[in-house]
C-alpha cells in the first residue's frame, strides 16, 4: 500500500518529524516525511495495511508532548513501491493546506537543566541550551516551513558535535532547529549602559552578581528585553520607578524557585500547577503573612505577580547571589511595545539601566510574559502571550468567513479565525501609537502568512474614532475585505459563547468603557444573546451616573463619587475637605461643584466608575495611574472583609441602583472597617447583576448566565456571582482559554464577523 497523509495542527517545532521517522521505522514503513510551507506536514508511507495502521495508532497515541493533530488528511496513492528505506527530506514551500501553526515558545525542559548543570557535558554552563522539546519557536520563525534557515538561528551555523546530534534518530536534538552550543551557538555578553564591552568570563553570573548588588539591568530574553533589579532592595526599584514614569502599578517578579515562592507567597496546588508548566505565565499570588519582598514590588496589593525561570540565562542569574526573586518587568517606554532589538535598547534604556545583558539572536517576534491568576480551582487569563500564543483556540463549528479581528484600543490582540480555529496573537498593548500601531499591522501580517490564511472579512470595534477602526477601513478598502463593526461588550460575550461553545446566555459584561450601541459610555451590562454569536438585546445595566469633567473623571474618582452623591447630599463641604486629593486642590474642587449645579456632565453605566467611586469615598484610590488601579486596590482591601451593609437589592426597570450603594459607604464610613464596606460594595454589584441576569435567563428559557469583561478577573465579583447564578439552578459560565478583558475582545470580533450573513 502507498498513501500520503497530510497533518495540520502544531506539527512544526515540537520535533513531529523526528517522531514520524521513529514511529515508521518501527512499524517497518518506507518513504518521508517534511515540514510544508503552510505549516503542516506531508508523510509518504509505503507497507502493508497492518504497518500502515499500526502507524496510525502511533501517531495519535504517541505523539510528542507539544503536539497538537487537528486533522489527518489521507490520500491513496497508486503504483509501485518507490523507496527502500524512511528519511526526513527537505522541507517544501507548498501551502495547499490552512490552519497550522508555529508552537508558543516553550520552558527549559528538565532534560536540558540537567545538562546545564554537568560539569561533562559540552553544554555545560550554556544560557542558550535546548532541544526539540523546549526554547523559543514563535519568536524566531520568519515564515514556515519550520527549518533552521527561516527562523533567526540561521545565522549560527552547526559545529560537528552540534550537526551530529542533529541528524542522528536517536538523539532528542534530531532536526531541533534550535540546536547550539557554546561553539557555534549565540553568545551572551555584558555591557555598560553606554554599550561598552565588559570582559568577563561569566557574563549571566556576573549579571546576577550586579542585581544582587542594587544595580539595574536589561536582560535580552526569548521575546524581548526586561527591566531587572533586585526585589529586596528598595533604592533600585525607586529608580526604576522613576524612570518608567510608575509610581505605583505593581512589577511582576521571577522567583528562583517554587521554595523560594512559598517564602513570601501563598502558593495553592493549581498555583504552582501553572507556575511550573512549560508556559511559565505570571502567576497573581497571594502574600503570605511571611512577605518579604520590597513594599515598592506591588504597593497597596494583597497579591503580586510572580514566574519561574523559563531559560537557561535565567536559572544562572541566580546562581552566585542570595536574592530569592528579581524583579522582572517588560522594558518598554510608557504605552509601546517592548523592545527586542540590541541597538534600540541602548537607545531608549541606557538612561534607565546600569547594565544590559544582550545575546547575539535576533528575536523576530516580540512577546510579552502571560499572567494568570487562579480563581478557586479555575485558571483565569489577565494576559494571554508567550508560553500560549500563538496556539488556536477550537470552535464548535467552521465559521462562514475567514477573518481578521483587530482588537480594542486597550490591552489589545489581534485574531485570524480560519475554519473552526481562532489564532490569538500575543499581547499588543494600547494602540495609542505608530510604535504600537505598526506593532499590531505586523502581527496581523505574520498571523495570517503563518495560518495561510485567505482572508475575505475584517471585524473591529464599534468606535467610529478608534484608530484600530480606521485601520480597519483602510483594509477592507485596500484588500476588499467584508468590514464589521461589533459593539464592545457584545464582543466579550460573543468570545465567551464561542469558547464554551453555546448557542444561547445571558451575559453581564463589566469593565471601564465600550462605546454603546446608542453612542453612550457603557460598562455595567447584561446582554441577551439566544440565536448564536451574532445578535445581542441590551436587556438591563447600572444606573447611569455622571463623569464630571469626561475622561478626567476616570483618572480622578472623586469626581465619580461626588457627582453619585451629589444626587442625595451637598457634596460641596467634602469634597472641599478632600480638595488636596485633586491636582489643582481647591479651585478644582469648586469648579467640580460648579459643574455639578449645571448637571450637563456625560453619563456612564460603568462597573469601573462605580469601583472607583467606592475606593474615593474610603480613602482606598485618589488617583488612577495605571488601568484598574482603584478597582484592584478596592479588591484587596475587600480580601478580608465581610457584608455588613446587607442592602436590599434594588432593580427598576431592568436598572440597577448604583447611587444608594455610595450613598450606603459613605454614611457607614464611621461604623465598620474599610475591609468591610468595600467588601459590600462587592456583594452588593454582583448580587444586583447576577439577580438581573437570572430573572433574564428565565423569562427567556436559557440555561446559561456568563461573567465577562475587564472586571471578571475580580475573584470577588466572580465568586459572589457565581454563588447566586448556581443557587438558582443554572449554569455559570466565565472565561477560561483567554482573557476577559480587552485581550479576548479580537475573538469575540472574529466570531461575530466569522458567522455574519452578508
Amino acid at each position: 500500500m502507498r498513501v500520503k497523509l497530510n497533518v495540520t495542527g502544531i506539527v512544526q517545532g515540537v520535533g513531529f518529524r523526528p517522531f514520524i521517522y521513529r514511529i515508521a521505522i518501527k512499524n517497518g514503513l518506507t518513504g518521508y516525511v517534511r515540514n510544508r510551507g503552510d505549516a503542516g506536514v506531508e508523510v509518504l508511507l509505503e507497507g502493508s495495511k497492518a504497518a500502515l495502521d499500526g502507524f496510525l495508532l502511533d501517531l495519535y497515541k504517541q505523539k510528542p508532548p507539544q503536539a497538537c493533530i487537528h486533522r489527518v488528511i489521507q490520500t491513496p496513492l497508486q503504483g509501485k513501491n518507490e523507496y527502500s528505506q524512511f528519511s526526513i527530506i527537505q522541507s517544501s514551500a507548498e501551502t495547499e493546506f490552512s490552519g497550522s501553526v508555529v508552537p508558543p515558545d516553550i520552558s527549559i525542559c528538565g532534560e536540558c537543566l540537567t545538562e546545564l548543570r554537568d560539569t561533562q557535558n559540552p553544554r555545560f554552563d550554556y544560557f542558550f541550551i535546548t532541544c526539540v522539546n523546549c526554547g523559543p519557536r514563535f519568536t524566531i520563525i520568519e515564515r514556515a516551513p519550520y527549518d533552521r534557515d527561516t527562523t533567526s538561528m540561521r545565522d549560527f551555523s552547526l559545529c560537528s558535535f552540534c550537526l551530529k546530534e542533529y541528524t542522528d534518530p536517536s538523539n532528542r536534538r534530531f532536526h531541533a532547529q534550535t540546536v547550539a552550543c557554546p561553539l557555534c551557538g549565540p553568545k551572551a555578553y555584558l555591557t555598560t549602559n553606554k554599550g561598552e564591552a565588559i570582559k568577563c568570563a561569566d557574563p549571566v553570573r556576573q549579571a546576577g552578581k550586579l542585581l544582587n548588588e542594587g544595580s539595574i539591568v536589561a536582560v535580552k530574553g526569548y521575546g524581548g528585553f526586561h527591566l531587572a533589579a533586585s526585589a529586596a532592595l528598595e533604592a533600585p526599584l525607586v529608580r526604576l520607578r522613576q524612570s518608567k514614569s510608575r509610581r505605583v502599578k505593581p512589577f511582576a517578579i521571577m522567583a528562583k524557585s517554587l521554595e523560594a515562592v512559598e517564602t513570601f507567597a501563598e502558593v495553592n496546588s493549581k498555583e504552582k500547577e501553572l507556575l511550573s508548566s512549560y508556559s511559565r505565565p505570571i502567576v497573581l499570588l497571594n502574600k503570605s503573612g511571611k512577605y518579604h519582598l520590597s513594599p515598592l514590588v506591588a504597593p497597596d496589593l494583597h497579591n503580586v505577580g510572580v514566574m519561574l525561570p523559563y531559560s537557561a540565562m535565567h536559572y544562572m542569574l541566580f546562581d552566585r547571589v542570595g536574592d530569592l526573586a528579581f524583579v522582572m518587568t517588560s522594558a518598554n517606554p510608557p504605552n509601546q511595545p517592548i523592545v527586542k532589538e540590541n541597538d534600540l535598547a541602548l537607545q531608549i534604556l541606557s538612561g534607565t539601566v546600569d547594565y544590559f545583558l544582550f545575546h547575539n539572536r535576533n528575536i523576530v517576534q516580540r512577546c510579552d510574559d502571560s499572567v494568570m491568576r487562579v480563581h478557586g480551582d479555575r485558571s483565569v487569563f489577565l494576559r494571554r502571550s508567550r508560553g500560549y500564543a500563538p496556539a488556536p483556540i477550537i470552535i464548535r463549528k467552521p465559521a462562514k468567513h475567514c477573518v481578521v479581528a483587530l482588537g480594542g484600543e486597550l490591552n489589545n490582540t489581534s485574531c485570524v479565525l480560519n475554519g473552526d480555529k481562532a489564532f490569538i496573537s500575543q499581547h499588543i498593548g494600547d494602540v495609542e501609537n505608530l510604535e504600537t500601531l505598526s506593532f499590531l499591522q505586523e502581527t496581523i501580517g505574520h498571523l495570517v502568512n503563518l495560518t495561510n490564511s485567505k482572508v475575505d472579512t475584517i471585524a473591529c470595534d464599534l468606535h467610529p474614532k478608534f484608530t484600530t477602526t480606521n485601520l480597519a477601513r483602510n483594509l477592507a478598502e485596500k484588500n476588499r475585505w467584508q468590514l464589521v463593526q461589533v459593539q464592545h461588550h457584545h464582543a466579550h460575550v460573543a468570545a465567551l459563547m464561542a469558547e464554551h461553545g453555546v448557542e444561547e446566555i445571558v451575559g453581564v459584561v463589566c469593565d471601564g468603557y465600550g462605546y454603546g450601541s446608542d453612542g453612550s459610555a457603557w460598562g455595567g451590562e447584561v446582554l441577551l444573546c439566544d440565536n448564536g454569536v451574532v445578535n445581542f438585546n441590551r436587556v438591563g445595566h447600572l444606573e447611569k451616573q455622571p463623569l464630571v469633567g469626561g475622561d478626567l473623571a476616570t483618572k480622578y474618582p472623586l469626581r465619580v463619587a461626588a457627582a453619585i452623591l451629589n444626587k442625595k447630599i451637598d457634596v460641596s463641604q467634602w469634597l472641599l475637605q478632600n480638595s488636596s486629593r485633586l491636582p489643582y486642590g481647591e479651585t478644582e474642587a469648586k469648579l467640580i461643584i460648579s459643574q455639578l449645579k449645571k448637571g450637563s456632565a456625560p453619563e456612564t453605566t460603568s462597573l469601573g466608575r462605580i469601583l472607583d467611586a467606592a475606593a474615593a469615598v474610603l480613602g482606598v484610590c485618589y488617583e488612577r495611574t495605571y488601568e484598574g488601579e482603584a478597582a484592584m486596590r478596592l479588591e484587596a482591601v475587600a480580601a478580608k472583609g465581610k457584608d455588613v451593609l446587607d442592602l436590599d437589592l434594588i432593580i427598576r426597570d431592568n436598572v440597577v441602583d448604583t447611587s444608594q450603594l455610595l450613598f450606603a459607604v459613605y454614611e457607614n464610613r464611621a461604623n465598620y472597617s474599610k475591609s468591610d464596606l468595600a467588601y459590600s460594595v462587592h456583594a452588593y454589584l454582583a448580587k444586583n447583576l447576577a439577580t438581573l441576569a437570572v430573572g433574564k435567563a428565565k423569562e427567556h428559557g436559557i440555561s446559561t448566565v456568563g461573567f465577562t469583561g475587564g472586571a471578571a478577573v475580580n475573584a470577588l465579583l466572580a465568586s459572589l456571582m457565581r454563588k447566586v447564578v448556581e443557587e438558582a439552578g443554572l449554569r455559570f459560565l466565565v472565561h477560561e482559554l483567554l482573557p476577559a478583558g480587552d485581550g479576548g475582545v479580537s475573538f469575540g470580533q472574529a466570531v461575530v464577523g466569522g458567522f455574519s450573513d452578508f
